[in-house]
């Protein structure tokens, strides 16, 4: 099925739209980026946790010893401070972030009051070896009672929002499956019967020979109309079905979707084990686990917090001169003062950027068909001065606080941009790897020289690579470092077309 074609089915009558779709398509499909806030609710969480710990232990620390806090012995406060440690480490090491899908809530308070009493036994316990008064003990074993219970109120919180979530789809993984077999009908039939994975549609490079659903799940095309679908933004996972033995198979239908910047993974078929392995897999945890020895999930809330901490700061630093920008627009050509562009956001999400206007309005040009060059007569007086300060960009942190944009990362090229006659995407296999990652206001391929339009396929290359570079590299420390570096570097490269 083609782009137009699916495109077509929102002109169908309900009834025909749910055969056409599958049984599974949600009525609202949310973006892997706007779905990502829920997912790492459990770093959310933690905080909140340690944040409610923290003010209860100065809070009884205060309230058990006589000296003021400064001047409270040091065996007054470790006891407070051990109870608290170990009363959040006990709640993770139970597992009570996972919020798994088929957990009862009492189950979920059950391991926050069993992590209570292993905190109770340390605490009491340091209490009795530091300071040999009863009443202090007492005051121990009390606040560590009062901390389990605000804990167990928190805690019966979360799993009202994550239970509240869940049943709105927000923690509903969606997933395609690449080949039209046995395996995947398992899993489909599996999914439909425990509703735990929204299987969006099937993919099969043998099209002559694949049916036109399986189990409900329409064929939307091949692999080649996959790596070109619309729905790419929206896909957790791409899950390829095809029997492991047929290594040639697996490996070309790989290479094809390398281009894409989702994951990918394939299923095996373990004696029959299929259906229950897999959906375990994909489903159990849909909150991003703070256990985890892969660190992505945790880099990306880290960097969500960067963001929001420097850019509610820097938006209010910026208002200002904002504001003249408006008016110097305003007073020097006709037309809006923002310019809105479709560009690539994460995962190929298309996400409207915002750019203080620098071109003629009547001359605007929102696919970045015709790409900016030295002495470009679209571009309006005060446009020059913009962007040669780059200050047309500021808007877009309008895009950071929203979550579409960060800081730091691949700068958003416009949808459909061409190098020469060709569009840029086309020129390099890897460019899709640029969108792993939500694009930035600046980033270490600006910083290193690669800015502004791309002239020819050997520029695309290099920035591509750069963006690669960056997003396997990537920290606090470089983000930091590409921060402070950008205006300097932008104030420097005064022959930059931009």
């Amino acid at each position: 099925m083609t782009i137009d074609e699916d495109r077509a089915l929102d002109e169908l009558d309900p009834s025909e739209l749910a055969r056409r779709r599958g049984p599974m398509r949600p009525d609202q499909l949310r973006s892997v980026r706007a779905r990502q806030s829920r997912r790492l609710a459990a770093h959310t969480f933690r905080f909140g946790d340690l944040v409610a710990l923290l003010t209860l232990c100065s809070v009884g620390t205060t309230t058990a010893s006589p000296q003021p806090l400064m001047g409270t012995p040091l065996g007054r406060v470790v006891p407070f401070v051990v109870g608290a440690f170990g009363l959040a480490r006990m709640i993770r090491a139970t597992g009570s972030y996972r919020f798994g899908r088929r957990e009862s809530w009492l189950a979920h308070l059950a391991r926050i009051a069993l992590s209570s009493v292993i905190a109770v036994l340390a605490a009491v316990s340091i209490a009795w070896l530091f300071v040999d008064d009863a009443a202090f003990v007492r005051s121990v074993a009390l606040w560590v009672a009062l901390s389990t219970v605000a804990l167990i109120v928190l805690h019966g919180l979360w799993v009202l929002l994550v239970s509240r979530w869940r049943r709105a789809g927000w923690l509903i993984p969606n997933i395609v499956i690449v080949g039209a077999t046995a395996q995947a009908e398992e899993l489909i039939v599996g999914a439909i019967e425990h509703r735990d994975l929204n299987v969006i549609g099937i993919f099969d490079d043998r099209r002559e020979r694949s049916p036109f659903a399986v189990s409900g799940v329409p064929v939307l095309g091949d692999v080649a109309a996959l790596v070109e679908h619309k729905i790419v933004p929206y896909l957790d996972l791409i899950v390829i079905a095809v029997d492991p033995a047929a290594s040639a198979r697996v490996r070309q239908i790989t290479a094809q979707l390398s281009v894409l910047p989702n994951k990918v993974t394939l299923l095996v078929d373990a004696e029959g084990g299929t259906r229950a392995a897999a959906i375990a897999q994909f489903a159990d945890a849909p909150l991003a686990p703070l256990n985890s020895a892969v660190d992505d999930d945790r880099r990306t809330f880290a960097k969500r917090m960067q963001d929001l901490v420097l850019g509610v700061p820097l938006l209010i630093l910026a208002a200002p001169v904002m504001a003249l920008v408006a008016l110097a627009i305003k007073l020097d050509s006709p037309g809006p003062v923002f310019f809105r562009q479709r560009r690539h956001g994460f995962n190929n999400e298309q996400i409207l950027v915002w750019k203080f206007r620098s071109m003629r309005h009547e001359a605007a040009d929102a696919t970045a068909a015709r790409q900016v060059t030295a002495n470009d007569d679209r571009v309006t007086r005060v446009g020059r001065v913009l962007r040669s300060t780059s200050l047309d960009e500021l808007p877009q942190l309008f895009n950071v606080i929203r979550g579409e944009m960060s800081l730091v990362g691949p700068r958003p090229h416009a949808i459909g941009m061409k190098t020469g006659d060709v569009e840029s995407a086309r020129l390099v296999a890897e460019y899709a790897h640029r969108h792993r990652v939500k694009p930035g206001m600046t980033g270490w391929a600006a910083i290193n020289g690669s800015r502004g339009p791309l002239h020819e396929a050997a520029e695309v290359g290099r920035r591509v690579a750069l963006d690669v570079d960056y997003i396997e590299r990537h920290s606090f420390w470089l983000d930091l470092r590409i921060m402070a570096l950008t205006i300097p570097n932008l104030l420097g490269d005064r022959h930059a077309v931009r």
